[in-house]
């Protein structure tokens, strides 16, 4: 089996994805874990969700955004996202990442275009979730997120449970009355900032949703882990925390049996649909992540 560190290295060699684009069958296995290239293809899979009685969130692909031109063409791809969703009658809020709009650019730079999308977003009655990305960028996101928060209000954060510091972060957007998503992490970070060892994560996870549940706040539990998913389950049914005070919340594509399950027994799920030109490095993330998604790619390529 391919390793982790291969398909991520390969992850970076965009020059592949022509190659894997001839292969029969590749456009095919893709639309797995990502809903096509524009918004129309988004909206297709998010209306489709929502009749299955789930909801989503708009992933518009790219990050690390090195040019004030490409920022603010994200930023227009997103008001018309938000267009698109009142228009379409579609239940779906929207998730940005800041280096998407020029973090690494100006901090200064990147408020002004975010406040552009929560201000569209505040108009339009919907809300705006603000992705986390890897440590280094994680003061200046909660301090933008701070920012617009004390502004519009319908904007909530990413707290990822490996990271030392996040309980504190948990605590103070709490205190804030801030709609927290939890979720494990997935970035590699360097010794000192997150827990190395997976036990360590996963009772750490645990630790902040009970706090997450007992607050009294609508929160996202964000997680394919079962383990992780009964826990919260169990801990909600001893505290009776309602099935509809809170969300599960997982990627496109990933463990769609789990989904269903879960909005069938009535708890609220929100899928994350991706989409965009920049779809390749996601793409093969999202094999590295499970073994079985790369079983999966292998058997519908090759299957006679």
């Amino acid at each position: 089996m391919i390793s982790r560190a291969a398909l991520l290295y390969l992850s970076q060699k965009s020059e592949l994805k022509d190659f894997f684009l001839k292969l029969p069958g590749f456009d095919q296995v893709t639309r797995r874990f990502i809903a096509g290239e524009n918004i129309d293809d988004a909206i297709a899979a998010i209306l489709e969700l929502n009749r299955a009685g789930m909801t989503a969130t708009f992933d518009h692909l790219g990050e690390s955004t090195a040019s004030r031109a490409e920022a603010e063409s994200d930023v227009r791809e997103y008001l018309r996202v938000l267009e698109h969703i009142e228009d379409a009658g579609v239940n779906s809020n929207v998730s940005v990442k800041l280096t998407q709009l020029g973090l690494d650019i100006d901090e200064d730079y990147c408020l002004r275009n975010a406040r552009r999308i929560v201000e569209a977003a505040k108009r339009h009655d919907n809300f705006v979730r603000i992705d986390m990305e890897d440590s280094s960028k994680t003061d200046a996101t909660l301090r933008i997120f701070r920012l617009l928060y004390g502004e519009y209000g319908n904007v909530g954060i990413v707290l990822q449970a490996y990271l030392y510091r996040t309980e504190k972060d948990v605590d103070d957007a709490l205190a804030m009355g801030a709609r927290i998503r939890l979720c494990k992490g997935a970035y590699k970070e360097p010794e000192g900032v997150a827990f190395p060892h997976k036990s360590d994560v996963d009772a750490n996870f645990v630790r902040l949703m009970k706090k997450l549940l007992r607050s009294g706040i609508y929160h996202g539990i964000a997680t394919h882990d079962e383990k992780m998913i009964a826990a919260t389950k169990e801990f909600a049914l001893i505290e009776c925390v309602p099935r509809d005070a809170f969300e599960f919340q997982m990627l496109y594509g990933i463990r769609r049996d789990l989904q269903f399950k879960l909005a069938r027994e009535g708890y609220r799920m929100r899928i994350y649909v991706p989409y965009g030109e920049y779809w390749y490095p996601y793409f093969m993330r999202r094999l590295a992540e499970r073994p079985a998604n790369v079983w999966f790619v292998l058997k519908n390529l090759f299957k006679g």
